[in-house]
């Protein structure tokens, strides 16, 4: 039988294309942001090098250079803010989180996030996705910790939620999330969503119901 150590205690999710279906309006503010800046890029390539990095690291890549933490809040202030109004009139979840979450948590889990999205796309966040519950910790892109594939977000997100890391199981769209909930431990559970397909939460319920069934004969 499986250990104590696999027991599951607290689920983390990613946010944008997670809980969220976002992405595809993050794209567009890309496209909006580097339109009034100047900047030739391939969006769709910048997109692949800076999701699930933090706002001053992504500021970097583009500009490509170290510019001071001021001038790259200011810029990326500007990108999420273009964000923001273009998603707002649209805004959706990824089908079925709320939902999901709220049965985690009628299950007696932990739920946590951890996002490389600065504190006023969370506020922007949850405002508009109205959970059940809020969730038990929340750690974002902009608390001074390395973005991903560093693990500092997930570590900082279990630490917050009391939780060994061992015991969370994280969900995810992006290369570089998964490369970080990897690095917090190998063994990690992870639970690989595909953003913008359409893919949503209801397929897991009946997993997250077996899992929890899985952990209690584990620990009896």
């Amino acid at each position: 039988m499986r250990g104590d150590s696999h027991r599951v205690e607290a689920l983390i999710f990613d946010m944008d294309g997670t809980m969220v279906d976002s992405m595809p309006w993050h794209a567009k503010s890309w496209v909006e942001f580097i339109r009034r800046h100047g900047v030739t890029l391939d969006v769709p390539e910048l997109m692949r090098r800076t999701t699930g990095r933090t706002g001053i690291e992504c500021m970097r890549e583009v500009f490509e250079r170290d510019m001071a933490e001021d001038e790259a809040l200011a810029l990326i202030g500007e990108k999420e803010a273009i964000y923001r109004e273009l998603f707002a009139p649209v805004f959706s979840e990824v089908g079925g989180f709320r939902s999901f979450a709220a049965d985690a948590m009628a299950r007696g889990l932990k739920v946590g996030v951890g996002t490389a999205g600065d504190r006023h796309n969370i506020a922007f966040t949850f405002s508009h996705l109205k959970m059940e519950s809020a969730p038990h910790a929340v750690v974002g892109g902009d608390e001074g910790l390395p973005g991903k594939p560093e693990p500092a977000i997930f570590l900082e997100a279990a630490r917050r939620l009391g939780v060994a890391a061992s015991q969370c199981i994280v969900f995810e769209d992006a290369p570089f999330g998964i490369e970080a909930a990897r690095r917090v431990n190998p063994a990690i559970e992870v639970i690989q969503l595909s953003a913008g397909t359409g893919q949503g939460m209801d397929e897991w319920l009946d997993w997250l119901q077996q899992r929890m069934a899985d952990g209690a004969a584990a620990a009896g």
